[in-house]
């Protein structure tokens, strides 16, 4: 009995480090599908994932808005929005909505259709994405399903490459 006892005071408490210790994994690959988070428009108006178009390729682009990447990053989508044409880009900040707006009139986004801005700020979606570094990027396809993400700078061929067609899922 005494060794039993024994037994269990040196090797449980390590087995429940072991468990501890496993990463898990983050919520956007546990759950592979468009988050549903209330996201507010600039007009002031609440946008789910239930408002985003069926059956369209969806890149959600979670930028900050004072962000050198994110800027330069969205220059480059601008510039390149015929690359975009079959995919809807929903641009998500998790700054509060004053500053969203100030980012959506300097880019004119008002002038591409394909694109969705919304401010996020309770930050769910930076926990969701378990993002570190902006830019964020993820990708999914017609069904709303996972296809990829990137953290921090990426080129826009990568993003073409993975909206191409039917691409194969990468994780």
């Amino acid at each position: 009995m005494r060794q039993f006892f024994l037994f269990v005071l040196c090797c449980v408490p390590m087995f429940l480090k072991a468990q501890s210790t496993t990463p898990s994994k983050p919520a956007y690959l546990q759950y592979p599908i468009v988050p549903a988070f209330p996201m507010i428009l600039p007009d002031g108006n609440t946008f789910t994932k239930n408002d985003l178009r069926k059956n369209e390729k969806t890149m959600v682009f979670v930028f900050s808005v004072d962000c050198d990447h994110c800027k330069h990053l969205t220059e480059e989508v601008l510039k390149n929005i015929d690359k975009f044409k079959n995919v809807q880009i929903l641009m998500v900040t998790p700054f509060k909505i004053e500053q969203m707006k100030e980012y959506y009139d300097r880019y004119n986004i008002k002038k591409y259709p394909n694109i969705i801005m919304a401010s996020e700020p309770t930050r769910q979606i930076m926990y969701f994405y378990d993002l570190h570094y902006f830019p964020g990027l993820y990708l999914y396809d017609k069904k709303q399903q996972f296809i990829k993400g990137f953290e921090g700078t990426v080129k826009l061929d990568s993003l073409v490459h993975y909206l191409a067609s039917r691409p194969l899922k990468w994780q």
